[in-house]
């Protein structure tokens, strides 16, 4: 059996996850920041990771914050925003040894705690707002990392695909921010919205490890405590939003290599009955290298440098990415058009199914070999007010015949074609 150990406790203002496992040597501590994705608050909210790993009250330079990391025997701590279906998670992650382990009797998990709990709400001020020297630096860290993104055309040609895809939904909107947003963001703006994330945003805090011996309630305490902070509802994802004639969207650049994306609306999410059928559907159809678009388009015809699919599981989006010749483009969306309708026609063998369920099985369980990987998954479940258990999960894979990937198949509707081509190339 594979199912977790996890105990959910309503505190003030956030909700505590104890996941007990004895696989992992050490406790993993994560934080989840959750607040609906909107304009006007994207870029601060994609600064305040570089800002807040830059120093605390007690730590109040990056020297000192990460010498305190040493001192709790290596631990290591990040923050980073991903988009999660409409909403945008800010996660902190520390890992720290787990006392139990240790040759002497150690405070160390308290004295993580107490040092997560200074990161994330007692960062470094200055005249009771964060440092600007700080803060302009960490402006111009993310305009690089924005501008990175932009030079790698696969991830480029793929924001591209979702602005012209998810116009006028949250969706569309950018997880690392705006450049041009920058120069106006000031350091007491940007320390005012931080203050409104860790009173407002739905928060949930993970302790996992091997915590049998260690009365983790009694640690936490009111540690982490959000006097007069109510969790808010679940994010609620926009209507799902019917596509009325497929878009087609061509834009040059000066490059050699081209990028054809399409964006497909599957009706079908993460809390869905026919969630699993998907996951096998995209398995057989682009997921892995023995998938249709590997073989099809990159294999017997040699048409794409790469060709793949993936979906977005709270959001309902299919994604089919694929790096070709810019002359290629007919021949190539041809095919892969192709493998779609094969799907649709259940054009698969039993055999490719069993390959496809083994395939996504194994990729389970190697998640859940890594401890963060295991707080996703069960965030993931929590996210989507899922009652879907891991073996559950892992059940329903199994039980996934063929007339359920034919039926979820042909719920798929193509949305939005994207071309990134080279300049004066005949199509």
């Amino acid at each position: 059996m594979l199912e977790l150990e996890e105990r959910i406790i309503k505190k003030e203002g956030y909700n505590l996850h104890i996941v007990n496992s004895k696989k992992f040597k050490t406790i993993h501590v994560t934080a989840k920041f959750s607040a609906p994705l909107n304009r006007e608050d994207v870029t601060k909210r994609a600064l305040l990771p570089f800002v807040l790993q830059q120093g605390t009250e007690t730590y109040p330079s990056s020297h000192a914050f990460r010498r305190a990391l040493d001192d709790l025997y290596g631990s290591i701590f990040s923050i980073d925003g991903s988009k999660k279906g409409e909403a945008h998670v800010l996660t902190a992650r520390l890992s720290l040894a787990n006392p139990t382990y240790l040759s002497e009797n150690n405070s160390i998990l308290e004295k993580g705690l107490l040092f997560f709990q200074e990161a994330l709400f007692k960062p470094k001020k200055v005249n009771g707002s964060f440092d600007k020297k700080i803060v302009d630096k960490e402006k111009q860290t993310l305009r690089q990392k924005i501008e990175a993104l932009t030079d790698d055309k696969m991830q480029y040609a793929n924001t591209r695909l979702i602005d012209e895809m998810c116009q006028d939904e949250p969706y569309q909107l950018h997880v690392y921010g705006y450049p041009e947003d920058l120069p106006a963001l000031t350091a007491d703006q940007l320390f005012h919205y931080y203050q409104q994330v860790t009173q407002t945003d739905n928060c949930d805090l993970y302790i996992l490890g091997d915590l049998e011996e260690i009365d983790v309630e009694r640690l936490i305490g009111n540690k982490f405590d959000r006097k007069g902070s109510d969790q808010a509802p679940p994010i609620e994802i926009s209507d799902e939003m019917k596509v009325v004639e497929p878009k087609e969207v061509i834009e040059e650049q000066k490059l050699q290599q081209g990028k054809l994306h399409f964006g497909y609306r599957t009706y079908t999410t993460y809390a869905s009955d026919s969630y699993a059928a998907l996951q096998v559907f995209n398995a057989i159809f682009g997921g892995f290298p023995s998938s249709k678009l590997f073989i099809n388009v990159r294999e017997k015809n040699s048409l794409a440098y790469y060709a793949a699919s993936r979906f977005e599981s709270h959001k309902g989006l299919l994604f089919v990415f694929s790096g070709i010749a810019p002359n290629d483009f007919d021949k190539a969306k041809a095919i892969i058009f192709e493998q779609m309708q094969a799907m649709k026609d259940g054009d698969f063998s039993a055999e490719q199914i069993e390959e496809a369920k083994r395939l996504i099985t194994n990729q389970y369980k190697e998640a859940l070999d890594d401890p963060f990987g295991i707080i996703e998954v069960l965030y993931n479940q929590y996210f989507a007010q899922s009652k879907r258990s891991i073996q559950a999960f892992i059940e329903e894979i199994s039980a996934v015949a063929h007339d359920d990937i034919v039926a979820v198949a042909n719920k798929i509707e193509l949305d939005t074609t994207y071309f990134l081509t080279a300049k004066g190339v005949d199509r």
